[in-house]
This record gives C-alpha cells, sequence and structure tokens, in this order.
C-alpha cells in the first residue's frame, strides 16, 4: 500500500535529512533516502514507515 504523497513529503532521512523516496509497489515496501552518499531504506511494515537508523537497510 502505496503512502499518502503529502506524508512522504514531510518525511525525511533521520541519519541525513534528504528526502525519502516510495518504494512500497515492491514485495518489501520501503522508503528509500534520496541522497547519494545515504541511500539508507527504511522498512514500512502494516503501513507504518519505521525511520530507525538501526532498523534501516544499508545499500547493497
Amino acid at each position: 500500500m502505496p503512502l499518502e504523497a503529502g506524508l512522504l513529503e514531510i518525511l525525511a532521512c533521520p541519519a541525513c535529512h534528504a528526502p525519502l523516496s516510495d518504494a512500497s509497489a515492491a514485495d518489501t515496501p520501503e522508503l528509500i533516502c534520496t541522497s547519494k552518499a545515504c541511500g539508507l531504506a527504511y522498512p514500512v511494515r502494516d503501513g507504518i514507515p519505521v525511520l530507525l537508523v538501526d532498523e534501516a537497510r544499508r545499500p547493497a
């Protein structure tokens, strides 16, 4: 389930404060940091973004 556009506009990466892009259409829904230096992927569980750096997946 994609996130609401209004919510996505106000969310930012907690590590570097860059905007997040929605990758919720994938098998594992997540929000991905748009910064090339950071690039962390935050999980979305039950439609709720988990914006904790400890829970984020590092870029491959």
